[in-house]
């Protein structure tokens, strides 16, 4: 039995959790970089963000959005279901964010949000990361909760798609936890202990979102378009204001459309 039969006997809760691994392994192999360099370029560090910022545009919509709406159509109201679901998990997500302590990167100490706190500053920037990849991680799980729903629309190549695309936004993602990090100060361990650790969040969100798509044939609209809400949340109250504040926009913005279609091909060419 090859390692991919073996996959494929797995249930969706350990299918999900294997994908994030690698979604968090990639996250760590970005950090990494911390080991051979101490800076980048900050017009390279948004670009990173654009890109990242286009995957999951793209990854909410054809691998969240797009099936649930599928899932939903011979539903009374058939927009019902996606449109509640997106809405609540933005909601969802506003919560964490007004809650969570935490500091987005190259902002002030004193523009840290969430409930006052006295946490370390590299505490803070991490977990401004960990908190858009809680989003990620639920979307990989939903989408192998799924497809153990052996229904049409939710293809287990759909699922392995959007747990590539995860993997390759995370790459430059961890590059751009790290390195500020070490730019702040910190030693490069510390800084690439720091910058895997926010995608360690991944793997726990997968294995929930995976137990609850996985629970109930009536969630999955709701589960699926949850997760799309909350990433678009995070790409647009976080990750795009973040990469454009050092006035970058237009290579954001390529960078944003280049990740876009790079998800987009991805997910067609495996879907």
């Amino acid at each position: 039995m090859t390692l991919w039969d073996a996959f494929l006997s797995w249930p969706p809760v350990g299918q999900a959790l294997a994908a994030t691994l690698f979604t968090w392994l990639t996250t760590a192999l970005g950090a990494s970089v911390v080991f051979w360099r101490r800076s980048f370029p900050q017009a390279f560090l948004d670009a990173m963000l654009g890109f990242a910022a286009g995957v999951m545009i793209a990854a909410s919509y054809w691998s969240l959005l797009e099936p649930a709406l599928k899932l939903a159509e011979g539903a009374a109201v058939p927009w019902m279901p996606a449109a509640v679901g997106f809405l609540a998990g933005g909601l969802f997500l506003r919560a964490l964010d007004a809650v969570l302590p935490h500091l987005h990167v190259g902002f002030r100490a004193e523009e840290a949000e969430g409930i006052p706190t006295r946490w370390r500053r590299s505490v803070l920037l991490v977990l401004a990361v960990t908190l858009h990849n809680i989003p990620e991680g639920l979307a990989v799980g939903v989408a192998f909760g799924a497809v153990s729903a052996g229904i049409r629309e939710a293809a287990l190549s759909g699922a392995v798609a959007l747990a590539l695309g995860i993997g390759l936004q995370n790459l430059p993602e961890g590059v751009a936890v790290s390195v500020p990090l070490r730019r702040e100060g910190l030693g490069p361990l510390k800084s690439f202990w720091y910058g895997q650790l926010s995608g360690a969040v991944e793997p726990v969100a997968a294995v929930f979102g995976a137990a609850l798509a996985a629970s109930s044939l009536a969630l999955l609209p709701y589960a699926l378009s949850f997760a799309a809400g909350a990433m678009i949340f995070v790409v647009v109250e976080e990750v795009i204001p973040e990469a454009q504040r050092s006035g970058h926009a237009d290579l954001v913005t390529m960078a944003c459309l280049v990740g876009f279609v790079s998800m987009m091909v991805l997910d067609v060419a495996l879907g």
